[in-house]
């Protein structure tokens, strides 16, 4: 161990890694639920559900790995948030454009966008060889680097309050989800939109049901937030069990359903047979060049546009929020964590899931002592050994990872703190960043109006040799890909 990890020149030690590769994996652990959940649009049960869930665990894994045998960092991989929403958007639109049916039309879209995953998966390994990438890292301005963090925890908060909630109302024509802070805390009043949740068939169920999800998502919140200030590292796992705990007890009681009714004839063996079936190496070229060529060729550029700069901010966003970077926001072996996102990518597209990349819930295993790939490697072996709870993950209420969603987000605004409020060459692409994220529900692409902000400002402002070439390139590629890319 101490020739592989280098644990002493790290100044940790066996026992400390292992701890904080237990306590990252306790905080990111929503992940296994939530990805299934967002890539099939909540059809829990269902082949494809158990296909990608399985995909998480194994790609989530393997990404990991690397991450700790080719960097050596105590960062933790799986598929990313706001990339699977992302995917799932992509997918939902090629179900339209190939006009494929209701029945299976769905999973054969599915496997059409996977083929985006692969192909931007290996030319990200082929980017991270030749330090592309590296030198795509160095080209962010400072100031957009520091905001990237607090940028994607506001699209966290905004995914835990609103499209994580998902419930939808029966009566009066209301078809979209109704959203905490939009609907429940807005101007309709109780009896309104009682009466507008009312159906013939459930009654007033959806409205009873949203209010147990608000009450819920808030009181895990509370918990978690209470046990951490207690110094609780499990405080995140603890906040979502409670939370669990409370939706269970409040089906049976206000809304008449069984919430284990489902493990009544649930199997504890791994469904590799769903996954060899809907997601395994089901790359369908075929219906994907269906969509011709031109819209083929514009996803995939477009995606591997988005998901580079994902990745990116993502993977600096995570190192800023561990301390791991030095004053010009770089962090040591760069290069080793982004071939090891990019062969977690590759991973995840055979396998059957969207773009792995290192989560931001790693700063956890961080601040309890974790600093070499050991710390990466124990999170590894437990997703894992999470392939055998698929039935029990797939119970976990959405208002329970929403808690933790909401808890992360709140984290990573924190890193506000280093940029200068006085500079507005910093703080106008910073607050543009802010507020694009969330609305957008792209990292990419608030990285991108960062970098034509901060282009622009500079130029205009008598400044221009301070941008640097690749930023001027970038800044190009997205202004085409914003307003010329059809």
């Amino acid at each position: 161990m101490e020739k592989l990890f280098k644990l002493k020149e790290n100044g940790t030690s066996v026992r400390t890694e292992i701890l904080a590769g237990l306590t990252t994996f306790m905080t990111m652990a929503y992940i296994i639920a939530l990805n299934p959940n967002l890539l099939t649009g909540f059809q829990v049960g269902t082949p494809l559900w158990n296909g990608v869930f399985l995909a998480t665990c194994l790609a989530s894994a393997l990404g990991t790995m690397c991450m700790a045998f080719l960097a050596n960092k105590p960062f933790v991989m799986a598929p990313g948030m706001g990339l699977n929403s992302f995917f799932a958007t992509i997918t939902a639109n090629i179900v339209v454009l190939l006009g494929l049916p209701e029945d299976g039309g769905y999973t054969s879209a599915f496997q059409a966008a996977l083929c985006i995953i692969l192909v931007e998966g290996i030319v990200f390994i082929i980017l991270s060889v030749l330090n592309i990438r590296d030198k795509i890292v160095d080209a962010i301005p400072l100031g957009v680097r520091l905001g990237i963090g607090p940028a994607i925890g506001l699209m966290l908060m905004n995914i835990g309050f609103g499209s994580n909630v998902g419930i939808y109302a029966e009566g009066n024509n209301f078809q979209s989800p109704f959203f905490v802070m939009r609907d429940f805390f807005g101007s309709m009043m109780p009896k309104i939109l009682k009466d507008a949740m009312s159906g013939e068939a459930t009654g007033s169920a959806g409205y009873h049901e949203m209010i147990l999800t608000v009450a819920t998502m808030f009181i895990g919140l509370y918990v978690i937030v209470l046990l951490s200030k207690k110094g609780m590292k499990a405080s995140v796992l603890i906040g979502m069990l409670v939370a669990s705990v409370i939706y269970w007890i409040g089906e049976a009681v206000f809304l008449g359903t069984n919430p284990f009714e489902s493990l009544k004839t649930a199997s504890f063996l791994p469904p590799f047979q769903d996954m060899v079936a809907t997601t395994l190496f089901k790359f369908d070229f075929k219906s994907f060049f269906n969509l011709g060529i031109f819209t083929a060729v514009t996803l995939i550029i477009t995606f591997c546009m988005i998901d580079m700069f994902d990745t990116i901010g993502t993977l600096v966003g995570t190192a800023s929020r561990a301390g791991m970077t030095d004053k010009d926001g770089s962090m040591p072996k760069m290069k080793e964590a982004l071939l090891s996102d990019a062969i977690g990518t590759v991973a995840g597209a055979c396998s059957g899931t969207s773009t792995v990349t290192t989560f931001v819930e790693s700063a956890s295993g961080v601040e309890a002592g974790g600093r070499t790939g050991l710390t990466a490697l124990t999170a590894a072996v437990m997703f894992l050994l999470c392939i055998f709870i698929a039935p029990i993950a797939a119970i976990i209420p959405a208002a329970a990872t929403s808690s933790a969603l909401i808890y992360v987000g709140i984290l990573m605004l924190q890193g506000l703190r280093n940029i200068d409020f006085d500079d507005l060459d910093q703080i106008v692409p910073v607050f543009i960043m802010l507020l694009a994220m969330p609305i957008s529900g792209s990292i990419g692409h608030g990285i991108g109006l960062a970098m034509i902000s901060y282009t622009v400002i500079k130029v205009f402002s008598g400044k221009p040799k301070e941008v640097s070439v690749l930023t001027y390139i970038i800044s190009v590629l997205f202004l085409i890909k914003f307003f010329l890319i059809v």
